[in-house]
């Protein structure tokens, strides 16, 4: 079956809802991006992918990090990045379920977009971006607290570029951070036990013999 006949099978919700308070909302906001100065235009088009990749970055330096500890601790940084997929994955399946078009085509008489539209198909609801900014961080947080001031607000930044840029309503990026953010503890959660006994055996394996609290 081809990609377009599956689509053909999922509901599609309407793109909006006329002038509902997102539309209004993005429009604000578009308005705002459109008046503000050529420096920040750069910086939210470079933030926006270069946010995630500090936060890929961080992450990575906090599983680091925590190598030699315990093997609670070392579960929950190997489940991070877990996590993170599983958090991209669902944000997918909703965009797939949902089918929200782009505001950037959808909102009339907002400000012209500071990027590129995305392609027809390419949904809105809900942002990708948000979504795994939101559980890189908390994935972060959950084994590296003290670098909470960084990733914290960089995640937010990084949302909230995809509005600025206009290619997302402000409830994109609220459900997929909302998403992200809750996904990375439940996952964690979930697994940190079964995954602590895997590590707990992998390193007897290994020749480290000695209890590890």
């Amino acid at each position: 079956m081809s990609s377009d006949l599956h689509a053909s099978f999922l509901p599609r919700f309407p793109s909006h809802t006329g002038a509902g308070a997102g539309d209004g909302l993005y429009r604000e906001v578009t308005g705002f991006a459109a008046g503000a100065p050529g420096w920040a235009h750069t910086l939210a088009e470079h933030g926006t992918g270069g946010g995630l990749l500090v936060l890929a970055a961080v992450l990575a330096v906090a599983c680091w990090r925590v190598r030699r500890s315990g093997p609670r601790v070392l579960a929950r940084a190997l489940l991070g990045p877990v996590a993170v997929a599983v958090a991209y994955g669902l944000s997918e399946t909703v965009k797939l379920v949902v089918r929200q078009e782009r505001p950037c085509r959808a909102v009339a008489d907002a400000a012209p977009a500071l990027a590129p539209c995305p392609a027809p198909g390419d949904w809105s609801f809900p942002s990708n971006h948000a979504t795994l900014a939101a559980a890189s961080a908390v994935a972060v947080v959950l084994v590296w607290r003290a670098a909470g001031w960084l990733v914290l607000p960089l995640a937010a930044l990084t949302a909230f570029s995809r509005v600025f840029l206009g290619v997302h309503y402000p409830h994109d990026v609220a459900a997929g951070a909302l998403l992200g953010a809750a996904v990375v503890p439940l996952v964690a959660g979930a697994a940190a036990r079964p995954t602590a006994v895997l590590v707990e055996r992998a390193r007897v394996r290994l020749g480290r013999t000695e209890p590890v609290p």
